[in-house]
Parts: C-alpha cells; structure tokens; sequence
C-alpha cells in the first residue's frame, strides 16, 4: 500500500512541474502583462490628453478623392530625373521623404491611442480609459464631418500613373489595434455608437472583398497577402462574420502557408528584397498574429501543419535565432532602417505563449518595447499584444 501511496505521490508532484503545469501557473499571458504594465498605462495617460485627428485634418492636391477619403502615396516613388514633371520611377526599398503621409500618420496614431487606452482598460477595469477612447472612434467612423470612407481607393498611389492601388490597402493594418480595442471595449461603448462603429467596419469588408484592390491584394503573393487576409480575420472577429472568418482560416491553410514558406521555415519572397531582415520580420508577425486572432478551442492554427510539415512554429524558429543575435544573419543588411531593427516583435511573444516557450520569451522581453522610429512603427502590424491575449 505504501508502495502505492509513493507511486501516486511521484505523479503528482512529476505533473505539477512538468513544464505544460508551470506554464499554467506563470503563464506566458501573464508575464506579458507584467511586462507591459507601466508602459501601458503611461501610454493610456498620454492618450487620454490627445484630441481627434483623422483624414479630414489633412489633404493633399495630389488627391484624386474628397476630404473624407484616405491617401497615401507609394513609398518608393521618385521624380524622374530625366522627366521631372513626368511620372515617378520606382527605387525599391528607398522611401521618398517628400511623398504625402499624414493620413497614414493620423491612422498610426489613433492606432496607439486605441491600443494603449483599450489596454489600459483591460488591465485596469477603469471606465475612464473607454470614454476618452470613445471620442476618437466616433470621429474616426460615426461623425458625418471628420469621418473616414469605409474604403483604399486612394492609397498609395503614383504621380502619373494610379490614383490608388491595391497594394495600398496595407496602410489599414493599423486598425487591427483598434478593432481589437473596441473587441475589448465594446460592453462599456455606447451602443448606438458600437453599432455605427461595427457598420463602418462590416462596408469596409465589403469593400475590401468586392473591390478590384481588395482583389490585387488578395491575391499578392507576399507579406501584401498576408496582411490583407490578417485584415479581414481582424474585421470580421469585430463585426462576428463567420463567414469570413471561416474564408481567412482556408487561405491561411491552402495558399498563405504553403505557397509562402520554404521547407526552412523562411519567406523566400521577403528574403528576396532589398530589405529581407524587416520584411522576413514583418510577414512573420503578420502570419502569427493572424493564427492568434483566429484562434478558437476547435481550430488551433498554431497546431497546423501542412502535407509538408511547414507551420507557424516553423517560422519563429528559423527567425527567432537571427532576432536573438542579428549579427548571425546570413544574407546582406537591410538597404535601409538596418539598425532599427529588431524590436519586441510580435511573433515572438504570441509564438511563446502558443507554445510555452519561455526562450522565446526571454528574447521577446529583452527588445525594445517603444520604439521611436518611425519606420518600424509603421512596420508593426500590431502594438498592444495584450488586447489579443
């Protein structure tokens, strides 16, 4: 009988420290609140004394659309030496400093006024962070005045050539963070004002599905198709259409995965460019966050694997090592913002609370949590990572 006792004894105490337990009772989620904490809340009390700036607060006479209507022109996009006054050229990987960004700007920082305030509140139970994110979210999409048209048409276009494209729609990233916030947020936001808000998000998706650049950008072959779908999963977790969340788990499964992802878990495409570190960075986060916004009980993409065996984990580890120690990367730096680069990615952190990494989370913990450059900023598809945890 003692012999039994013992035996019993030993599970118990094998299944408590096994790492799978520890993880449950020092969870990765937890930590990451930890973490973020003091830096949420100095956000929150900075974003609490910000007045609304949305599309309406700039325009540029470039514009082939209204004063309500997003703009935003290519990147790397220059006169023509030859043609000053012709159509630009193309310098991949080099940004042009003089093209029109505001509202890319104003986007970026509703983004983290949501996301701190919406944070902030999820840590906190504090009303007072909702109300103060209430007033930008009715500029944004409920007043008839400084309210933004649920549409790209616009965005990232080329002097002389498109008055938008499709690849423009990659500018809305940065409402991922603020479609989540409102997730977050939505039992203590006016109800008249959360449905207005939830109908601009459901006529954006229509849009973005049934417009010829939501179907070039559907249909990118690199990060641009993958941030496309991660925008529609996000949109459609808000608004709570299955249908479309169904749409984004199949294309994560049957083309995002297997037609992006080598054998070694790296993004060929991305590696191909003149900035492979932040690109290779950038899909990476994207395909991640995506797994975690459509995660469920039934459907765990983080657990996928294709025919082939390529997966997310696949990913963050052929990755993590170069984001650990950057000077181990392989191929040439960056053209630009090589410095910059790592940050606390994304990927990292949801990759470690998926699978209970906690060197994954080490590293993820050791970046920089604030950063400055505006580049990188703009190159995170999201900022908050506790809104999705």
């Amino acid at each position: 009988m003692l012999k039994i006792v013992s035996v019993f004894l030993l599970i118990a105490f094998f299944t408590a420290c096994s790492p799978k337990a520890i993880g449950n009772k020092t969870s990765i989620a937890k930590q990451t609140e930890s973490v973020l904490k003091k830096q949420t809340l100095t956000e929150a009390a900075w974003a609490m004394q910000q007045e609304p700036e949305t599309v309406t607060s700039a325009s540029s006479s470039r514009s082939a659309g209204g004063i309500h209507d997003f703009y935003s022109e290519g990147d790397y996009w220059w006169p023509n030496p030859e043609d000053p006054n012709g159509p630009y050229i193309q310098k991949d990987g080099l940004t042009n400093p003089d093209n029109f960004i505001a509202h890319r700007f104003a986007m970026i920082r509703f983004s983290k006024i949501i996301g701190a305030l919406a944070s902030a509140y999820k840590i906190t139970g504090n009303k007072k962070y909702v109300n103060a994110a209430e007033q930008h979210l009715k500029a944004w999409f409920v007043n008839s005045a400084t309210l933004m048209n649920p549409n790209l048409e616009y965005a990232q276009a080329i002097k002389g050539r498109f008055k938008g494209r499709g690849i423009g729609i990659i500018d809305t990233i940065h409402l991922l963070d603020v479609a989540q916030g409102t997730l977050v947020m939505e039992n203590q936001i006016n109800s008249e004002d959360l449905k207005a808000i939830k109908n601009w998000f459901a006529q954006y998706l229509n849009w973005l599905m049934t417009s010829k650049n939501g179907s070039d950008e559907m249909n990118a072959k690199n990060n641009h198709g993958t941030c496309f779908t991660l925008q529609i999963a996000g949109f459609a977790k808000l608004t709570v259409n299955q249908e479309l969340l169904d749409f984004c788990i199949d294309r994560y499964k049957t083309v995002l995965l297997p037609t992006q992802m080598a054998v070694n878990g790296s993004f060929p495409l991305e590696m191909a460019r003149t900035k492979p570190y932040g690109y290779s960075l950038f899909n990476l986060d994207a395909m991640t966050i995506l797994c975690q916004i459509l995660i469920t009980p039934q459907n765990n993409l983080f657990e996928y694997k294709t025919a082939d065996g390529l997966s997310i984990k696949n990913g963050i580890s052929f990755m993590q090592p170069y984001i650990a120690n950057k000077n181990t990367w392989t191929l040439k730096p960056d053209v630009m913002y090589w410095n910059d680069w790592p940050v606390a990615q994304p990927a990292l952190v949801f990759g470690a609370n998926a699978y209970q990494n906690q060197d994954w989370f080490n590293t993820w913990k050791s970046l920089e949590h604030n950063p400055q450059v505006t580049e990188v900023i703009r190159n995170l598809p999201i900022k908050y990572p506790l809104l999705y945890m």
